[in-house]
C-alpha cells in the first residue's frame, strides 16, 4: 500500500473485485487530474527594515514527519498547513464542514484530508488530527483511502487506529490483512466478536469456537451478537431457524457477519461508508449501481466506475435505477453516432435522470469532452449542453462561446473566466458572487488573522463553512468565502464552486 502514498487522484475508485490488494476508491491515487485547486500562494513577507532578520532554529526531531496519500507538490498545499492551529479545533472543523451539495467543495475537502501534511505541535496532536481525518473520510464513504492512510501511519500503533483500519478493511473486503494483525497482537481489540471473526477467517475454527463459548459463559457480549456469531460458526444448527432481527445501527463487523450467514443487510439505510461493501461482486447489479451512485454523489467514487456499471449490461426492468441505466446507454449511443439530432433527443432525458439523483457534475465530467465537439441545432438543448460544459473542467473554454446573449448567460460566461464584474448580475446571489471576485475584496478579520499566523488549513476550513452559509442564503458570507478562496490561491475552486452553486440551483 505504500505506493499509494506517492500518487494522487481526485475521486475514489473502489475495487469490487480484488480482496487481496484493494484498489483505491479515489482515482487521484493513480491518475492525477488536471483540475486540482491552484497552488496556494500567500503574499510573501516584506521586510520593514534593513536589519538582518533573526534566525529561528527548530531541531529536526521536533518536526513530525508529514502524513498523507498525496504529495504536497501535487496539491500545492504546504506540509505546514495545520501548524499553529489547535488540534481539537481542527478536529471539530474537519468533522462538521458541510460539502454535500457542492462538488467543488467536496474536491477541496478531499484534497485537505489526503494532502501530505504535518500535525500541529503538542502532545497527542498527531493522533487527534489523524483520527479526525480518518473519521471524516469514512463519513464521506471513502473506506479505501481510510485503509491506505491508516496503514501509512501505522495501523497497529494504537487501538483507535486499529479499530478504524479494521472497519475499513471489512467494508473493502480486505479483512484478512487486519485479521492477521489482530491474531498476532490480540491486545489491539478487546472486542470478542472481532477475535472470533478473525480466528474463523484465518481458519482456526476450534479457537474461534472456544472463544465464543467463553463469551457465552462470561456474558461479555450482547445476546444479539451471540446469536449471529452462533450462526456464523455453526450454520448447520440453524438451517431451519427464522431470520434474526435486523440491527438498527450495525457496525461493519455486524454487517459482514450478517452477510456471512446469508442474511445480508441492505446498505441504503446505513451510513454512506457501507455502500463500499455493495461494490463487491457479492452484491447484485442493482445494488452495485445504487451504491456507486451514492458514493459518486459525494465525490467518494470516480464517475468512470459508475459509468462502467451503467453500461455493463442491458437494463433488467424499468423504473428508478433502470430508467437511469437506459437513459445513459441511449445517450452514449447518440454520442457515438455523431448525429446532433440524436443528442438533442437524448440529452434532456438523461439530464433529468442525473438531476434526480444529484449526479449532474459527475455526468458533466464524464461527457464534457465529447459534448464539446458538437453544436446542437435546438436552442434549449444547446443551452443545456453549454451549462453542462460549465460544470466540467472545460468551463473556461466553454465560456468563450456562450449560446445566447441573455443576462444570465453572459454572467455565467464572465464568471467562468474569473471576471463576473464585467457583466450585469441577474440575481442577488449572483451579485454576491461578483463582489467576491472584485479587486481587493475584503476577507473576514478572523480569517485574516489565521493567515497571518500561518494557520492556512484552519482558515480554509472556516472559509468552506462560510461558503456553505452563503449557499443557504447568507450572501455576505458567500462574498467573503469567495474572496478568501481567491486570496489563498484557490482560484479554480472559487470559480467552480460559484458555477456549481448558480447553475445547479438555477436549472
Amino acid at each position: 500500500m505504500s505506493n499509494k502514498a506517492a500518487v494522487f487522484a481526485l475521486f475514489l475508485a473502489g475495487s469490487a473485485q480484488a480482496q487481496q490488494e484493494p484498489l483505491s476508491v479515489i482515482e487521484w491515487l493513480s491518475n492525477p487530474p488536471e483540475n486540482l485547486p491552484g497552488t496556494v500562494l500567500l503574499e510573501p513577507p516584506v521586510t520593514e527594515t534593513g536589519l538582518q532578520p533573526d534566525v529561528v532554529v527548530t531541531p529536526l526531531e521536533a518536526l513530525s514527519p508529514p502524513l498523507g496519500l498525496v504529495s504536497s507538490s501535487v496539491t500545492g498545499l504546504p506540509v505546514g498547513i495545520w501548524q499553529n492551529s489547535d488540534p481539537d479545533r481542527l478536529a471539530q472543523l474537519i468533522a462538521r464542514v458541510p460539502v454535500k451539495y457542492n462538488p467543488a467543495m467536496q474536491r477541496l475537502l478531499f484534497t485537505l484530508l489526503l494532502s501530505e501534511a504535518r500535525a500541529p505541535a503538542g502532545q497527542n496532536a498527531k493522533e487527534v488530527l489523524l483520527l479526525a481525518r480518518l473519521d471524516r473520510l469514512m463519513q464521506l464513504g471513502a473506506a479505501d483511502p481510510v485503509q491506505s492512510l491508516v496503514q501509512l501511519a501505522g495501523p497497529t500503533d494504537s487501538r483507535e487506529r486499529f479499530q478504524r483500519w479494521f472497519d475499513a478493511t471489512l467494508l473493502t473486503g480486505d479483512e484478512d490483512r487486519s485479521c492477521t494483525a489482530l491474531i498476532a497482537q490480540p491486545h489491539l481489540s478487546q472486542d470478542y466478536a472481532a477475535q472470533i471473526f478473525c480466528k474463523a477467517r484465518r481458519g482456526d475454527w476450534a479457537s474461534a469456537a472456544l472463544t465464543l463459548e467463553a463469551a457465552h459463559a462470561l456474558q461479555i457480549l450482547p445476546p444479539e451478537d451471540l446469536d449471529v456469531l452462533d450462526r456464523f460458526l455453526s450454520p448447520e444448527l440453524f438451517e431451519d431457524a427464522e431470520y434474526l432481527p435486523q440491527p438498527d445501527k450495525p457496525d461493519p463487523l455486524t454487517f459482514r457477519l450478517f452477510e456471512a450467514i446469508g442474511e445480508r443487510l441492505p446498505s441504503a439505510p446505513l451510513p454512506r461508508a457501507f455502500a463500499n461493501a455493495d461494490l463487491r461482486d457479492v452484491a447484485g447489479w442493482k445494488a452495485q449501481i445504487e451504491a456507486a451512485e451514492r458514493l459518486t454523489r459525494i465525490g467518494a467514487l470516480t464517475p468512470n466506475q459508475l459509468l462502467g456499471l451503467y453500461t455493463e449490461r442491458d437494463p433488467a426492468a424499468s423504473g428508478a435505477v433502470w430508467d437511469r441505466v437506459a437513459a445513459i446507454q441511449k445517450f452514449e449511443s447518440a454520442l457515438e453516432s455523431g448525429e446532433p439530432e440524436s443528442i438533442v433527443t437524448t440529452l434532456p432525458a438523461v439530464w433529468r435522470q442525473m438531476r434526480s439523483v444529484g449526479l449532474e457534475v459527475p455526468f458533466a465530467e464524464l461527457f464534457a469532452e465529447r459534448l464539446a465537439q458538437f453544436s446542437l441545432p435546438d436552442a434549449k438543448a444547446e443551452d443545456l449542453r453549454w451549462r453542462i460544459l460549465l460544470l466540467s473542467e472545460l468551463y473556461e473554454s466553454a465560456a468563450l462561446s456562450p449560446p445566447d446573449q441573455s443576462e444570465e448567460t453572459l454572467f455565467l460566461a464572465a464568471l467562468a473566466q474569473g471576471d463576473p464584474g464585467r457583466a450585469r448580475t441577474p440575481s442577488p446571489q449572483a451579485d454576491a458572487v461578483a463582489q467576491g471576485f472584485a479587486w481587493a475584496a475584503p476577507i473576514p478579520s478572523d480569517i485574516e488573522a489565521m493567515l497571518n499566523n500561518d494557520q492556512l488549513g484552519e482558515a480554509i476550513l472556516e472559509t468552506m463553512e462560510l461558503f456553505a452559509h452563503g449557499a443557504r442564503g447568507n450572501l455576505v458570507d458567500l462574498t467573503a468565502a469567495i474572496a478568501t478562496l481567491r486570496r489563498v490561491g484557490l482560484e479554480d475552486t472559487a470559480r467552480r464552486a460559484a458555477l456549481n452553486l448558480l447553475i445547479l440551483q438555477g436549472t
